[in-house]
Formats: structure tokens, sequence, C-alpha cells
């Protein structure tokens, strides 16, 4: 089996792909795989650091407007196209699988216009459009939210697969993790903003902390993010804040799965991977969008979940101490609620993925 995989740019759009070739050379050690980027994004170092080969081509966004940059994108995308071909007559993939970024839409559409089967992966409810342009004419779509399906008219072959989960963060005992983290009788609240931290999230969290607003019987995990951590120390000293014992702030959580899998209620972006393994796990969320993505994607996953009764979403604009304090009292005040909105979350859920996908690449190559 020959795979080659296509997407990049972010970390949202290249752990997916390489978590499918992690799965299909687990399957058949003797997969060959090959990874098609860009040399400015995050896979031109994710994908060399996990041993793969990758082929780069240059590439960049189309807008809808006729402009002189557009026409300079147009072209880059015309003649990476053409790179990709070139790629794919060398290595002859089996099946070509793109997971989003600009990097995906050549490597693609190439693989469409010389009939090998593709398999296209949306990480997201809303398509980015990439995603949008290939459905027509891939094999697959895997979309990983039911939701997606009303924005992909006109796609070829829909497929349900939920995102690839990590098999790390579903390995843990939750009453061991609880016990190792000392909170078997305290609710934990774990809040944090992504590896980085986000400002209006940090913000809202000091203040939460240092008014007391938290419910009494809880424990709480705070990571700032690690470039922020210093400006949180600097604000608790000038403020006096007192830090009481069952505060816990660092910069960043490397323990995260355990700690997720400890957690009560999480209050967090609503990235796809994030809020995906929130649903695996059926883990009570307090969503807080970030409004600085494109398509605004991160609030369409978020409602995904507080749609169907399995988190709360607030947006930035309407977060605060205030909205924070209602959202964690309404939650952890029932046990009946967050019991509800765990069996919810769990019902829309997927820890398959990366079976399905496997399964559906078996489907497409074994007759060729």
């Amino acid at each position: 089996m020959r795979i080659l995989l296509a997407g990049g740019g972010t970390a949202g759009h290249i752990n997916p792909a390489l978590a499918i070739a992690g799965f299909a050379k687990d399957k058949n050690p003797e997969t060959k795989i090959l990874f098609v980027g860009t040399k400015r994004g995050l896979e031109s170092s994710l994908i060399p650091k996990q041993g793969y080969d990758i082929e780069y081509v240059n590439v960049e966004g189309l807008s809808k407007k006729l402009t002189l940059k557009n026409m300079k994108s147009l072209f880059h995308m015309l003649t990476a196209k053409g790179k990709c071909k070139k790629i794919i007559k060398n290595f002859k993939p089996d099946v070509v699988i793109g997971t989003g970024g600009y990097v995906c839409a050549p490597a693609v559409m190439a693989a469409n216009s010389m009939k090998i089967p593709t398999i296209i992966h949306e990480q997201n409810v809303f398509p980015g459009s990439s995603i949008k342009l290939l459905s027509k004419d891939s094999s697959i779509t895997a979309i990983s939210f039911d939701e997606s399906r009303k924005y992909l008219a006109g796609a070829k072959n829909i497929v349900f697969t939920g995102n690839p989960i990590r098999p790390s963060v579903l390995s843990f005992n939750r009453n061991t993790a609880r016990k190792n983290l000392g909170v078997e009788n305290k609710k934990l609240i774990v809040i944090f903003g992504g590896s980085l931290g986000a400002a209006k999230i940090n913000s809202v969290a000091i203040d939460y902390i240092k008014n007391k607003s938290y419910p009494k019987n809880s424990q709480i995990i705070f990571a700032t993010g690690e470039r922020n951590y210093d400006e949180m120390q600097s604000i608790i000293k000038k403020e006096n804040i007192v830090i009481e014992d069952n505060i816990k702030i660092v910069s960043y959580i490397h323990n995260m799965d355990e700690v997720l899998n400890a957690a009560d209620l999480v209050i967090c972006r609503s990235g796809a991977i994030t809020v995906s393994e929130l649903a695996a796990l059926g883990k009570p969320a307090i969503l807080v969008p970030s409004p600085n993505v494109t398509n605004n994607h991160q609030e369409y996953n978020a409602r995904a979940l507080s749609d169907n009764g399995g988190a709360i979403t607030i947006l930035e604009k309407d977060f605060n101490e205030i909205s924070l304090k209602e959202a964690v009292s309404s939650i952890l005040s029932s046990e009946k609620a967050q019991r509800e909105m765990s069996e919810k979350l769990i019902a829309i859920s997927s820890v398959s993925a990366l079976d399905i996908i496997y399964g559906k690449i078996i489907e497409l190559t074994k007759n060729m």
C-alpha cells in the first residue's frame, strides 16, 4: 500500500494526517507514506520529526476577489497542481488523502484528474474552502461532525468518521487519574486557552479566582499558556491575589490526557480536536470560541456540542466573571445535569475515526 497525504499550515490539519499515516503503518508495516506540504507551514517541521518523507510545493490561499495578488495565487495553485502530478507519477500512490489547508487542494485535484482514489477529511463543523472545492470530485469526503453535511451540497460521497482521537487520551481510567491528581472528593475544573494561551480566557479566569467565584468544593487547574505565564504571575503579585491551595496555575498542562480524564468541567476554546476529545470523553464544557479564526469555525464547533446539550457556548464578547460563574454553577450544582451532558456528548462522538478511514482506504484500493 502506498499513501500520499496532503495537509498543512496548522497542527489542526497536520496531526490528523500524521494519525492516519501512523495507523496505516501499524496495520501494515510495509505501507509506504509520502507527504506533500509547503515550506512555510508547520508541516515542514512536524512531519520530518515523525520520520516521514515530504515533498514541497509553493501554494497559497485564493480569495473570491479578482486582484493582482489573487492572480498570483491562482498561478501558484496551477503550478503546484502540475508539480503534484509529477510527485504522483513518481510515487505511484494507491490513494491520496487530504486533511485541509491550502496544500491539500493541488494534491487532491491532481489525483482526481488522474483517476486515483481520494479521501478528504474535514476536522471542523464548517468546512474550509479547500474541502468544499474538493468534495465534488473526491471519492470520499470524511466529516467529523454530522452538522457538516448541510455545508457540503454537491459532495460526491460523504462519510461520518469523526476526528482521529489520540489513543493515549482514551487509555486513562478516570478514577485512577483523579486519585493521581488528589481530587477524588472534589470537582475538578480545568481552564486553558491552548498551548499559547488565550488573553480573554486568562483575564476572566484571574478575576474568577481573585473573587473566589468558584464552587467551594472544587479544585482548579488553570493553564495560562507559556507566553502569558509571567504576565499572569505579575498581575497576581500586583493585585495581591491570594491563591488558595485548591488553585494550581501553570504555564502548560504536560499531562493533559490524565487531567482531561479526571476533569468534571472544562473551560476552553473550541478547536476541532479539542471538542472531539471532550465529546469522546463525555466532558461537560464551557466553550469560548476564538473570534480570530477563518470562517468563524470555532463557533460552529462549539455550537455542535452546545446545541446538542453537551456544553455551554459563551461568545468572547459575552465572556466575563459573571457569565462564567453562572455557567459553572448551572453545570456543577447538579449531578443529574453533569450526567445528562456527558451522555449527550458521548452520543454525538466518534472514537473510531481511524478505523473507519482505514476501512475506506482498503475499500477504495482493493480492486486496484
